[in-house]
């Protein structure tokens, strides 16, 4: 997968993240997870932007470690929604879950790799 392939991945992962949060309730807790969800999925999007114009190799770990922490922030959101059960859309957090931790895997491989040839 090339980056451009990964900016758009992300993009997609934040907009149906946009998506699912329409569903959460009209009330405190649901603005809570709302405001935190939408910030940390977007986060990963648009860092992964910046990532891909990072000037070093290690500019590039510092923002790699910035999304790796934002898509498992988004991760542990998307288990509070389904084991606090304040939404209905069992099928769509599972399938968020599967990517935030195949995103998270991606990007936690890619910082390894970086960090390998800046140690040789």
């Amino acid at each position: 997968m090339n980056s451009k392939e990964l900016q758009d991945r992300t993009k997609k992962f934040a907009l149906e993240i946009i998506k699912l949060a329409a569903f959460l309730p009209n009330n405190r807790i649901g603005w809570t997870f709302c405001d935190q969800i939408v910030r940390s999925s977007t986060s990963v999007a648009a860092n992964y932007r910046a990532v891909c114009r990072a000037r070093s190799d290690k500019d590039f770990i510092s923002k790699m470690g910035i999304i790796i922490e934002e898509s498992d922030e988004t991760l542990f959101w998307l288990e509070m929604m389904e084991e606090s059960q304040i939404i209905n859309q069992e099928l769509e957090i599972v399938n968020l879950k599967k990517e935030a931790n195949e995103l998270t895997a991606i990007f936690v491989s890619s910082a390894k790799t970086v960090k390998s040839r800046l140690n040789r």
